[in-house]
């Protein structure tokens, strides 16, 4: 078939890849344990259900404004002023199908043919394939395991050239756990500040899950640098902090040319989001975060258990997040072992074995920027976790 060439730009997600081989073992009745899904294993809180279910009962069944319901609109820009220190009109918002067609959004609104994105590594896996079919060409930056997984200012004043339009990160990050103090953002501004013509996309979805923020701290944003507000991009969303990810529900903030610019871009591919998951997510913005913090909580022990379990992995060199759900070691030990005939030529092979032979799932560095680490998820149960990791030793151990 002479299907179009856009295809030949990029290529399917990694993450959502190795699920769905897990998925095939199991359904061929493989015990499989994942450890590769960036998905909280956590329901739903009750209240925000409630709420879905009287919107259904209120005949919230008809077609939605482009940009979103106003009244959630709303809603996001008090959470924005409450727990960010920032200031932004409904006007400024648009509510969409997930972060991720946020993300595509600004970027097509963005981006010409040609122009640069820079790109911290590691990063999320569709950062560079959206830049990609938006035509965008990527400049990856490395950030180095002995910074933390974080960029320095001076890294990136040398990443820009005249054709730099686009600067995207997360913090925290995945898939490293990396969260950049105030500190750090605003060093990082202030080179945006010297380059008026650079655009940041602060990809904050994981923004709850901080192992070092109380719950009544504020989150931190780029944006809250007045010299580069104007040119930021907030994009966040309701999967991660309050375990919504089926609801499909993301936003952005951003100036209102932007923020225009985007909703014309939606309004040819989805239109309105879900009417009855933004209904529940102004009960999940408005009413009780303790279902999240008490989640964020739970995250924590399993770091912290993991850490304990590391101690028999002595071969998996990793620093630990203080955000998101994820732990990213490095495995070059373990290139160029064996498995009896079989060769582990770098982390996607190893990926395979732990998938095949010790049926864990995980996903491999090369997708996130890293191709000598893999990325190894706490979104699951403590009793999975364990298992998981007693399924790792035996398999590493097993190769020689």
């Amino acid at each position: 078939m002479a299907l179009s060439t856009i295809l030949d730009r990029f290529s399917e997600p990694e993450t959502l890849k190795m699920a769905k081989m897990g998925r095939e073992l199991r359904a061929k009745g493989f015990d499989i344990i994942d450890l590769s899904l960036g998905e909280p294993d956590f329901n739903t809180p009750l209240h925000i259900k409630e709420a879905a279910k009287r919107a259904i009962d209120e005949n919230y069944s008809h077609y939605t404004p482009v940009a979103g319901f106003m009244d959630l609109r709303e809603a996001i820009c008090q959470k924005l002023k409450k727990d960010n220190g920032l200031e932004y009109q409904p006007q400024q918002i648009v509510v969409s199908t997930g972060a991720k067609q946020c993300i595509a959004n600004a970027m097509l609104a963005l981006l010409d043919q040609g122009d640069e994105i820079i790109i911290p590594t590691p990063y999320w896996v569709s950062y560079s394939e959206i830049a990609r079919l938006s035509g965008g060409k990527v400049i990856f930056l490395n950030a180095k395991a002995a910074d933390g997984f974080k960029i320095t200012p001076q890294q990136l004043e040398d990443a820009i050239t005249t054709q730099t339009k686009l600067f995207i990160f997360s913090s925290p990050c995945n898939p490293t756990g990396a969260v950049y103090s105030k500190e750090e953002l605003k060093a990082l501004a202030d080179v945006f500040a010297k380059h008026p013509n650079i655009y940041v996309i602060s990809d904050e979805i994981y923004e709850y899950i901080n192992f070092e923020k109380n719950s009544d701290e504020r989150r931190e944003s780029i944006a809250q640098f007045d010299a580069i507000k104007d040119r930021v991009i907030i994009v966040n969303g309701m999967s991660k902090s309050f375990a919504m990810t089926g609801w499909r529900i993301g936003y952005s903030a951003s100036n209102m040319e932007i923020s225009k610019a985007c909703e014309k871009i939606q309004g040819q591919f989805t239109s309105g989001t879900n009417a009855i998951a933004q209904r529940a997510s102004i009960t999940a913005l408005n009413e009780s975060f303790e279902p999240t913090f008490e989640m964020v909580q739970q995250f924590k022990a399993r770091k912290e258990r993991i850490f304990e379990l590391l101690k028999d992995l002595p071969n998996l060199k990793t620093i630990e997040p203080t955000g998101a759900f994820y732990i990213f070691p490095e495995v070059k030990y373990y290139f160029g072992k064996k498995d009896g005939d079989n060769i582990i030529k770098d982390s996607t092979d190893l990926c395979m074995y732990l998938l095949n032979t010790c049926h864990v799932s995980t996903v491999a560095g090369a997708s996130f920027g890293a191709p000598d680490h893999i990325r190894i998820s706490f979104a699951n149960n403590l009793s999975n976790i364990e298992e998981g990791f007693r399924r790792l030793k035996k398999g590493l151990d097993q190769l020689k």
